[in-house]
């Protein structure tokens, strides 16, 4: 088996083009493939799709990319704590597709999986289904793009609305723990979509804080197998961001 090691984040990333749909793991700041993000934004690459959770925060994680201008459009749960991401998007200049959580995870599984669609019942009876859900405004604040209706059908008893399952160009996701195969082992809640995100993408670029000898992974620890990554790079520990930071005054201790 040939191995999948490339020697830096900016290797992994070169060959990406203007233009491309990339599906990017992680949960707020949480688990996100940081290196290969700031390796990309190095590149001037832009004119990007991108299916994320979320699209970071101010200049952290897709964040930076964001704010660089490079990102054309954005399939995603929600806004978050990203203020230009709101900017950009009530100002026209971002085409934003907000989808329920469940959904997005479930669509780009299936897109990994080579099921072309599925039946849901998220989002049934709002906009969601119905269509009119604005994508795009108009610097003016009018609305440029609405979204389509879906089609519906009843399963039983129950309405369910048809979602497309996803694929992209390429997948951006960070592991705790990889080896040169490509199997890669998820610290935690930093699972989240990054699974979900490298099945969806046609080329999947996993940047791993640890990598390991073949063999060292047990193979019933192993939480996503290799055959869904195509290129692996040690970045060493990620430095955790805190996406919102709350605090507040303690109370005085009285005698």
């Amino acid at each position: 088996m040939t191995s999948k090691v490339v020697r830096s984040a900016a290797e992994a990333v070169a060959d990406i083009a203007d233009g491309a749909t990339i599906a990017v793991g992680g949960f707020g700041l949480c688990g996100i493939p940081d290196a290969l993000i700031g390796a990309l934004a190095d590149t001037g690459v832009g004119n990007l799709e991108v299916y994320s959770n979320n699209c970071g925060v101010d200049g952290h994680g897709l964040g930076i990319l964001l704010g660089l201008g490079r990102i054309r459009r954005v399939t995603a749960s929600y806004v978050g704590e990203n203020k230009e991401f709101a900017r950009q998007y009530l100002a026209g200049e971002l085409e934003v597709e907000l989808t329920p959580q469940g959904t997005l995870a479930e669509r780009l599984r299936a897109g990994g999986a080579g099921i072309a669609a599925f039946f849901t019942p998220a989002g049934v009876g709002s906009p969601v289904a119905d269509g009119g859900l604005p994508w795009r405004y108009r610097p003016d604040g009018s609305v440029a793009i609405v979204s389509p209706p879906k089609e519906t059908r009843v399963f039983g008893d129950k309405r369910y609305v048809l979602e497309e399952g996803i694929t992209a160009d390429v997948a951006l996701v960070h592991a705790e723990i990889g080896d040169e195969f490509g199997n890669l082992v998820f610290d935690k809640a930093a699972m989240n979509f990054n699974p979900l995100a490298a099945m969806a993408g046609r080329v999947t670029i996993a940047q791993v804080e640890r990598l390991v000898e073949p063999g060292q992974i047990d193979p019933a620890s192993v939480h996503l197998p290799g055959v869904f990554v195509q290129r692996i790079v040690e970045t060493g520990p990620q430095t955790k961001q805190i996406e919102k930071r709350t605090t507040r005054e303690t109370a005085g201790v009285q005698a």
